[in-house]
């Protein structure tokens, strides 16, 4: 009874945990067919907010506000406030008698001080405004990054797709010869090789997406997978070179960074030639100070004394001494802190000119190169624009290539599919040997390749040309 019952037992925990096991496997089955597939915007937002790259500019983006914040608040006044006490000891004058004594005393010691330039040749607002136009190019720089990567993601995103699709043609070009297994052993092994070539490709543009996109490498990813045709594509006619250049010219974050390069370098010329000129400046104090010296007190003795420096009074030409009364020191006495910062108080104003007379050649030679580099940015403009107007009629010709190949890839295909259907009439009645059959359906598969090919090809042309607009990608 004993043995039967610890059978019962081991039998229901046996099929607890199968059925654990079950509900287990159920769950993360429900979770992979649950996952959200990441459509194309989707995985550009993601990788706007989570590229490294696009972190870095930010930061750059931010260091250029905070030195604009900087230069602005240079031109307030400064204010600064100095003081401390010190210790005199030793023969020393003084400072209430000026006669020679021999003692210790404490000092203390305050001072507020303030200045402002007046007019420094408009340096200074000149800074700004060149810092200004820093800050622009900064953000300019981050949009010319964002649209990088973005067309990045697309041109991943579209390889994707692309082998996918690969996939799919190779697996039913698979299946076909499977069917065929007793005569078409050799082109099995090779229609499993493209499969797999092709899952490759795959994995590969994953990998590469994701790390476009910041996405941790074993995060599990699945596409959207749209066909190629229902992939919104601008007309070719409405995207002819100089109607794209023209908008390129006015949106491109490239040309948009140089033009306010170029304008941070002609203020940052102005500033350096401000350093040529006089600074007229103003500036004001508030100060005080303390001793703790004592000053000796005396007191009448009661009697009188003269002697030879004693005062002498002329009276009817008679010379009669002064007698003069004679003092005591019976203490020392000194003044309080507060009474003497009151007493010796002291405050000051006024106006300085500097005039830079000769400082090397420095300030000179600063405007020298700035002028320079504003000649430098001249040419990198003017480089920048001539290389967009190069790649924009590339991407032009480009895409009617890409057309062209397109429109004859699908005359191509027509073709085979049709050559094929009457050559598997032909097979089914003896009139065709397999290897002409075979020949026929790999000429077929070939031709759905290429198609495929031909049709995301074109796609990411038009995408590219789209993209020179500076308008933002459309999908």
């Amino acid at each position: 009874m004993f043995y039967a019952f610890y059978m019962q037992m081991n039998y229901f925990c046996c099929m607890r945990y199968k059925l654990l096991t079950l509900i287990a496997f159920l769950a993360v089955t429900a979770t992979v067919q649950a996952q959200e597939k990441w459509g194309l915007l989707k995985c550009i937002e993601y990788a706007m907010a989570n590229n490294i790259s696009v972190k870095q500019v930010d930061l750059q983006t931010r260091i250029a506000e905070l030195t604009l914040k900087q230069s602005r608040y240079g031109q307030l006044p400064n204010l600064n406030f100095s003081g401390g006490p010190g210790f005199n000891s030793g023969r020393n004058q003084d400072p209430t008698t000026f006669s020679l004594i021999t003692q210790s005393y404490l000092s203390a010691n305050m001072q507020m001080q303030s200045s402002a330039d007046i007019f420094n040749w408009f340096s200074k607002r000149n800074t700004i405004a060149a810092n200004e136009w820093e800050l622009q190019a900064a953000k300019a720089n981050t949009d010319k990054l964002k649209n990088d990567i973005a067309l990045s993601v697309a041109n991943l995103y579209l390889q994707i797709l692309l082998g996918m699709e690969q996939e799919k043609i190779a697996g039913v070009q698979l299946k076909q010869s499977q069917a065929q297994l007793s005569n078409t052993r050799k082109q099995v092994a090779i229609d499993s090789s493209t499969v797999i070539t092709a899952k490759g490709n795959v994995i590969q543009n994953k990998l590469s997406i994701k790390a476009f996109m910041g996405l941790d490498a074993a995060t599990p990813f699945e596409i959207e997978t749209p066909a190629a045709e229902k992939i919104f594509v601008e007309k070719l006619a409405d995207l002819q070179p100089e109607t794209v250049y023209a908008l390129a010219i006015a949106n491109m974050p490239q040309q948009r960074f140089n033009d306010f390069k170029l304008k941070a370098a002609q203020k940052t010329s102005a500033a350096a030639r401000g350093g040529l000129y006089p600074t007229i400046s103003a500036f004001g104090s508030l100060s005080s100070s303390f001793i703790n010296s004592k000053r000796p007190v005396y007191q009448p003795t009661g009697t009188y004394s003269s002697n030879i420096l004693s005062s002498q009074v002329d009276i009817n030409g008679v010379i009669y001494k002064v007698n003069e009364p004679n003092f005591i020191e019976v203490g020392q006495k000194g003044t309080p802190f507060f009474s003497q910062i009151d007493q010796n108080f002291r405050q000051s104003v006024g106006l300085s000119l500097s005039i830079p007379i000769f400082n090397g050649l420095g300030a000179r030679t600063n405007y020298q190169k700035s002028k320079i580099s504003i000649r430098n940015q001249e040419l990198q403009k003017e480089l920048d624009n001539q290389t967009l107007k190069q790649d924009i009629y590339k991407a032009y010709n480009a895409s009617m290539v890409a057309l062209e190949k397109l429109n004859a890839g699908k005359k191509s295909l027509e073709a085979a599919e049709r050559t094929f259907y009457f050559a598997q009439k032909r097979y089914d009645v003896g009139m065709l040997g397999t290897f002409d059959l075979i020949t026929s359906q790999n000429n077929v598969f070939t031709a759905k390749l290429q198609n495929a090919l031909n049709q995301y090809d074109y796609v990411f042309k038009m995408k590219v040309l789209e993209f020179y607009k500076g308008q933002g990608l459309k999908f």
